[in-house]
């Protein structure tokens, strides 16, 4: 089976290495010195015990034109950095190949099939000039929802924090055939991947702790233990997933969990930063517009009133926005003695 890596970052990398271990031929998409470093000594991969693999003879390739004809092309930047190489998607040889959307959020074919409010429309929070749409005809997507915790560590090494789920999903929920080949692949790779008859429902749940933690900690600069601690910041939390479950409920979806085990969930996790923040941190452009641009943008659709969740948008964008304008990073730092 041919597959493509689009972003062989940490959860390319993994993705990748693992499936070329499993003899599939993989095609790995990166640029500057993560690819030089693939081209010269392919990728190794550190799991959750330290043990280190690497896996040479992989494909590196510095541009989607470059990787030709392809079953699969696992597109796993991040939701902002798709637009850029929308085009190149379309033009790919082999136009039966499945896009599998590897993003956090809701990704810009949520409403394709969709009944109800938002049957239709585009989604311009997440697609704003719509390119991703136009290149990228919804019938070739495969959703996925992403679980494991990876870290590009340095160019061409790529160390599994925690996780091996990836599930999957068409946009009409069938099990159609080709979501089940994926399956099977990435199961022989050693992933769990099943293949959802709800992936939304799926998306949302993931969402719910996304759309919440990551902005809360980029305000912050707290970890999921300090937000889920502090009484006015867990209050804030819950009033904010209360909105977004009723959003995402007028549009059909089902919640197997409460927001108090949500966020139970999150604390359990720990002093961890949200790669949010770790963004913030790092002077990164924020995954704002997936994780709570289009929420909002939802909320507006179904006519829900989401007051915690528009300020928090509001302040996070204007975050966002000095950050990019003055080229800067933030970062809390002990004081000097």
């Amino acid at each position: 089976m041919r597959i493509a890596v689009v972003g062989a970052g940490a959860i390319g990398g993994y993705l990748g290495a693992r499936l070329a271990l499993a003899g599939e031929a993989v095609t790995l998409i990166a640029r500057g010195p993560n690819l030089q470093a693939l081209r010269a000594n392919g990728l190794t991969l550190i799991d959750e015990d330290g043990n280190e693999q690497r896996v040479t003879g992989l494909r590196a390739v510095g541009s989607i034109s470059e990787a030709g004809a392809q079953d699969y092309v696992l597109l796993t930047l991040k939701a902002h950095q798709v637009a850029a190489v929308a085009h190149e998607l379309g033009t790919m040889p082999a136009p039966q190949a499945a896009i599998v959307t590897m993003q956090n959020g809701v990704p810009w074919w949520y409403v394709h099939r969709l009944a109800g409010p938002g049957e239709g429309r585009a989604m311009t929070s997440v697609d704003p000039d719509g390119s991703d749409a136009a290149h990228v005809a919804p019938e070739r997507v495969i959703g996925s929802v992403v679980y494991p915790a990876t870290e590009l560590v340095a160019p061409g090494v790529v160390r599994v924090i925690e996780g091996n789920r990836f599930s999957l999903g068409e946009p009409d929920n069938s099990r159609s055939e080709r979501a089940l080949r994926l399956s099977e692949a990435l199961t022989r790779a050693g992933f769990k991947a099943p293949v959802s008859t709800d992936l939304r429902s799926e998306i949302w749940l993931k969402l719910w702790g996304n759309l919440t933690f990551n902005p809360v900690s980029a305000l912050t600069h707290a970890t999921l233990a300090g937000i889920c601690r502090f009484t006015a910041t867990r209050a804030l939390a819950a009033n904010m997933m209360h909105e977004a479950r009723e959003v995402a409920q007028k549009l059909g979806v089902r919640f197997r969990i409460s927001i108090d085990k949500r966020i139970a969930g999150a604390e359990a996790v720990g002093e961890h930063k949200t790669s949010m923040l770790q963004d913030v941190e790092r002077g990164r452009a924020l995954e704002l517009e997936a994780l709570l641009g289009s929420v909002v943008e939802l909320a507006r659709v179904t006519e829900t009133p989401t007051p915690h969740i528009d300020a928090v948008y509001a302040c996070a964008s204007l975050l966002a926005a000095t950050l990019e304008a003055r080229g800067g990073r933030l970062e809390v730092l002990p004081r000097a003695s």
